[in-house]
């Protein structure tokens, strides 16, 4: 007689632990680490022709190999390494039907029918066509409001699960040390704790709330990446990093810790070495540290290529398979080394019982989904007019006024005539940021300003000069036009807009920077400064003394002059952006971003983040030690005033008095000096901040949770209530003594 009995890993009733276990007992070894493995590009895996979309003989040939496909990659990615875009790729309309296609394929070609996990670039929105774009991790941060950030998250996984992905790679856990590093626009800032908290609202956002399955319009979260790789010398891509265990602790893995007691469904080991062993090799990181101590019970997948690497350690991609196995990997990336893991097994190099309890996290987080009842998209993408609203409110809450002399901001009514000028200013191309789709449109700044600005302003235009390069030939007309106006808007900066001419490395970093790249993977720099012809430009149009604000769209804090009357930052702020710049400098919003990270003077003041060990420095003989702008700093158009703080059991309360003529928004930031400490303090730290919103005149007291489960071996700490890092070392503390 034939069983026709169901399997019990078919039954969607049992527990997902049971039907792991029977799943993987049915399972040959091959079939076993061919669920390990994500080894190609997933816009490989099909052709667009005018019948429609087409499987390719390398999907056919990739799931032949092990009977099957555990993972696959970037099914929906565009962009110029990939070269999709709207000619050849998905859009919002056809990505479900495209997911279900190469989705059926994979089941079917499975001998148990065990469906894929499709894995997406989501850095800031879903890298697909149509895919709504947020402003970058480092914008994000200057927002200081997770609760916007976590609806922000929230839209973005809807978004992916309507078009049959899965699970989403999010950069939340680098910490911004240096900003010469290509890659800090990917950083929520410098600041562990900050960091953290937009981590927790990331995982709340694409997650929903914990438990054994997700939602449909839910999706998990891989965090990268693990850990340190903020930290590399020179501020060089992929370098290798100085750290000891302390500045580990203390400064790289909190915003990890909060992303896995959220549930973080998965975590992305770095590139980086801590302490000579690279991070997909190192045990003690990935499994005593983040499986014992911190009691992970997700998946961890390696950076694209990572495991490779270690071959230079292990000898050859088979061994180098075998340690990062060993070392906690559960899920490789385009890596040759994990495909040969029936070998390691064979050559006693890893065991099939460490192979097992790997391939267990990835049937479970299959289960976990509900692949296996529902292997293709259920759930309705999410309206259009949401994202962009959504992507537009953290825009508007990251621009940031450094400065704003004469009070040259808001735009006056009175002001007629307004010069609109810089490379940045006439395009929206730049505002995007690194790992970001082809758009169909977007809002530049001066289109936003024309659009918003009160009827009969006569805006003017003139570029002035490119992003890069020392051609000059377009200031005179830029003068002519900024002498004749009652007022210029100067918008500068930087770009990580890759074109079809970069040369990309095999892991999707930029190899050379092309065109007006100046930001991003792999462009990495040594000097901060925006370039000669920027320069040469924001001299001539101040000297012509018409007031100026200058507005900088950048992916790292660049080394500016002072020169202008006004001065903002929107750091990459999306397509929309130039809407939400446009809306703050005519007064229709107010500036409340405040600085993730700290503005330097110049690069050679490097490192200059606030909250460095509290020793007594020697300053430069030849310049100041201070930066230029500190963290947390940020303006408004109205004024603050802060009680003095109080402590009412676990709570500290500040009065917050708003004494300027306009509504406002001021974040409220409390700092910790840690007085007696076991080891040595730091000048300040970051323990928690909240926004208060005030009408003129108005006086709210702030109630914020003072925790003290990570100062318990302290013996007295300073609290000190402040609205930046600077301001805070010049407030009067208040001293609170701990348990020793």
């Amino acid at each position: 007689m034939t069983d026709t009995t169901t399997p019990l890993y078919r039954d969607p009733n049992a527990p997902v632990d049971t039907r792991v276990s029977d799943l993987l007992a049915r399972m040959t070894l091959r079939e076993k680490v061919g669920q390990l493995n994500q080894r190609m590009y997933g816009w490989d895996a099909y052709r667009r022709t005018p019948e429609g979309f087409h499987l390719t003989d390398a999907l056919r040939a990739e799931t032949a190999r092990f009977a099957g496909l555990g993972a696959l990659y970037g099914l929906f990615r565009a962009d110029a390494w990939s070269g999709v875009d709207h000619s050849n790729g998905p859009g919002a309309e056809d990505s479900a039907a495209l997911a279900e296609l190469v989705q059926r394929h994979v089941i079917d070609s499975s001998r148990l029918g065990i469906p894929a996990l499709f894995v997406e670039e989501v850095p800031h929105g879903h890298m697909a066509l149509d895919g709504t774009v947020l402003p970058v991790n480092l914008a994000v941060g200057a927002t200081w409001d997770p609760d916007l950030y976590e609806r922000a998250a929230a839209h973005a996984a809807a978004e992916l699960r309507a078009r049959g992905a899965h699970l989403a790679l999010v950069s939340a856990l680098d910490i911004a040390r240096d900003p010469r590093w290509g890659r800090t626009e990917e950083c929520f800032g410098e600041d562990p704790h900050l960091a953290a908290r937009l981590t927790e609202a990331l995982v709340r956002g694409m997650q929903g709330e914990p438990g054994d399955g997700f939602a449909a319009d839910k999706a998990p979260v891989v965090l990268k990446h693990f850990a340190g790789q903020g930290a590399t010398v020179g501020g060089r891509n992929s370098a290798e990093s100085e750290l000891g265990l302390r500045e580990l602790h203390d400064i790289h893995l909190p915003a990890a810790r909060a992303g896995v007691r959220a549930g973080a469904a998965a975590v992305m080991s770095a590139y980086n070495e801590v302490d000579g062993l690279p991070c997909s090799g190192n045990r003690a990181l990935l499994h005593q540290l983040l499986r014992e101590d911190w009691g992970f019970d997700g998946l961890v997948m390696a950076d694209g290529l990572a495991v490779d690497r270690l071959a230079r350690i292990t000898g050859d991609a088979v061994s180098a398979g075998a340690l990062a196995l060993n070392a906690g990997v559960d899920l490789s990336l385009w890596d040759e080394g994990f495909t040969h893991l029936e070998e390691a097994v064979e050559r006693g190099l890893v065991s099939e019982a460490t192979v097992d309890v790997a391939v267990a996290r990835v049937l479970r987080l299959k289960f976990r989904l509900g692949l296996f009842e529902r292997p293709y998209s259920t759930s309705e993408c999410p309206p259009a007019a949401q994202g962009r609203e959504l992507s537009t409110a953290l825009a508007r809450g990251a621009v940031t006024l450094l400065h704003n002399n004469g009070d040259v901001l808001p735009i006056p009514r009175a002001v007629s005539r307004i010069t609109v000028i810089g490379p940045q200013s006439a395009t929206y191309a730049h505002q995007l940021g690194d790992y970001t789709a082809p758009q169909r449109s977007g809002v530049s700044v001066l289109e936003g300003l024309r659009r918003l600005a009160p009827p009969g302003t006569d805006i003017r235009h003139a570029p002035g000069c490119a992003l890069t390069g020392d051609d000059l030939s377009g200031i005179p007309e830029a003068v002519a036009v900024a002498a004749a106006s009652d007022l210029a808007v100067l918008v500068l900066g930087g770009s990580s807009a890759r074109t079809p001419d970069t040369d990309f490395d095999a892991n999707g970093a930029a190899r050379n920077a092309v065109s007006e790249m100046t930001c991003g993977e792999g462009v990495d720099l040594a000097g901060l400064s925006l370039g000669r012809a920027q320069h040469a430009l924001l001299d001539a149009v101040t000297a012509t003394g018409t007031p100026t604000a200058v507005v900088l769209i950048q992916g790292r804090p660049h080394v500016v002059p002072e020169r202008a009357g006004a001065l903002l930052t929107a750091w990459y702020p999306g397509p929309w952006g130039g809407e939400a710049i446009a809306e703050v400098l005519l007064g229709r919003a107010e500036p409340t971003g405040r600085l993730p990270v700290s503005v330097p003077r110049s690069v050679a003041q490097l490192p200059v983040h606030y909250n460095h060990k509290d020793i007594e420095y020697g300053g430069y003989v030849d310049a100041d030690v201070e930066p230029l702008y500190s963290f947390g700093h940020g303006l408004s158009y109205t004024s603050f005033e802060y009680g003095t703080p109080r402590l009412a059991g676990d709570t500290v309360e500040v009065e917050v008095t708003n004494i300027g003529k306009r509504h406002g928004r001021s974040v409220v930031q409390l700092y910790i000096r840690r007085l007696l400490a076991p080891v040595w303090p730091r000048t300040l730290e970051l323990h928690a901040f909240q926004g208060v919103e005030l009408a003129p005149g108005e006086r709210r007291t702030a109630e914020i949770p003072f925790g003290t489960d990570q100062l318990e071996r302290v013996g007295a700490v300073e609290i000190r209530v402040a609205q930046s890092a600077r301001a805070a070392l010049a407030v009067e503390p208040l001293v609170v003594r701990l348990r020793a």
